[in-house]
């Protein structure tokens, strides 16, 4: 005869846990089983989670620390969990986050259903128009740094599921294995890269500092996306006492600022007087700055402060362009085997920083469209020196398939 279980999990929440993990797909942990081993013995594997679940002897294996480049030349380190670990996190995560997110802040926007940073970025472009002033702040080091005893209090406050808080507990001190193979004891933190890191990250941030701010200064709008944030302030003054009180405020809760991200910034425009603050900002790869707008009334143009996509992102697009894809080296392909080779990141690159100011996003197209010509010259040696002939060879296959290529239904090959 069966024992009852300690712990009533649904095999139908497994299953579900299952299915998301195999649709984001993602690599294999230090087991390196891959998402397609798993499949072999599927029925297999779910039961045997389900039942070490259930039971409370379950135990989360290591993590497999990865290096991942940051745009500034730094290195950001993600934790990568087994694919059944990755099933068992996104178990808790089916069961929490219903409960959990509609208690958060509606100015909070990262890793939560129904938002996205576009919805950050449109915000944060009405208040500019409405405050000169805005603090942009980055927590350094935010899910290595939140303090476990902090978090799993926070995480009670909500739930008194006995296996949900086991497990949380467990995952927040499973040890990592660094890309040198040394495991490392996790005393803070939680791993970046783990399926219910994000949702633990929003509720340590509900509590040290979406309502601490909204006491503290409730008539100063703010928006934080994650560990980046912004508070939109009436003066320079305003802004350096927020800046003050928030880094005690962090300090409490065992976080620190990045001085080197965070700073006052004029949202200057043409009907405001000049200062010698700094004038531009960056957030969520938009920078927020003066540029010409045209008015929809009058037509007239003017000032205005409006975010477009940042020089560092469009930095690394073009670096993509020239040296991952290095199209000028692939002659053999044909023009249609290009154009799918390079569509679906592109159309993701205008899918996202194309939604505001979009006119920045032509001179990458252009680019684009010249680095098809190069390709064009490796390709037909009757072009190698004509360059004219290159351009009317692009502007031939424009006009032939206008929708052939992502960037063409934006910026046309003329």
């Amino acid at each position: 005869m069966n024992q009852p279980k300690p712990f009533e999990i649904s095999k139908e929440t497994i299953w579900q846990a299952w299915q998301q993990v195999k649709s984001n797909a993602g690599s294999a942990g230090v087991d390196r089983q891959s998402i397609k081993d798993c499949e072999k013995q599927l029925d297999k594997q779910l039961y045997k989670l389900w039942n070490r679940m259930s039971s409370g002897c379950y135990r989360p294996p290591s993590v497999r620390g990865v290096d991942i480049p940051k745009a500034n030349g730094g290195v950001r380190r993600l934790g990568i969990p087994t694919v059944m670990d990755r099933t068992a996190q996104t178990a808790v995560k089916l069961v929490l986050e219903p409960l959990i997110d509609p208690k958060f802040h509606a100015n909070s926007f990262g890793y939560r259903p129904n938002r996205s940073a576009h919805d950050a970025i449109a915000i944060t472009k009405a208040r500019c128009f409405e405050y000169s002033w805005v603090l942009e702040f980055d927590i350094k080091g935010m899910f290595d740094s939140i303090p476990h005893d902090l978090i799993m209090r926070a995480l009670e406050h909500h739930t008194r599921e006995k296996w949900i808080l086991l497990y949380v507990r467990r995952w927040l001190e499973a040890e990592m294995v660094t890309p040198d193979g040394q495991k490392v004891v996790r005393m803070t933190g939680t791993p970046q890269g783990g399926v219910v890191s994000p949702l633990l990250a929003n509720l340590f941030m509900h509590y040290a500092f979406d309502l601490w701010v909204d006491r503290t200064f409730p008539e100063l709008p703010w928006c934080r996306y994650a560990d980046d944030g912004l508070v939109h302030c009436r003066s320079r003054e305003e802004g350096e006492e927020v800046l003050e009180a928030l880094k005690e405020r962090l300090k409490v809760c065992g976080l620190q600022l990045n001085l080197e991200k965070t700073r006052l910034v004029y949202c200057q425009d043409g009907f405001r007087r000049k200062s010698e603050a700094v004038k531009e900002f960056t957030f969520l790869g938009f920078d927020f700055q003066g540029r010409n707008a045209k008015s929809k009334r009058t037509g007239a143009i003017f000032r205005s402060f409006q975010p477009a996509v940042s020089r560092q992102a469009m930095k690394r697009m073009r670096h993509h362009i020239k040296h991952v894809w290095c199209l000028s080296r692939r002659p053999d392909l044909n023009l249609e085997e290009l154009a799918a080779l390079i569509n679906p990141v592109v159309q993701g690159w205008l899918n996202y920083y194309a939604q505001f100011y979009p006119s920045a996003m032509r001179r990458l197209c252009q680019y684009l469209n010249d680095a098809i010509s190069r390709w064009a010259r490796r390709k037909f040696k009757r072009l190698y020196r004509r360059f004219k002939c290159r351009q009317e060879y692009v502007k031939a296959a424009y006009d032939k398939q206008p929708k052939l290529f992502a960037h063409w239904k934006f910026q046309p090959a003329y």
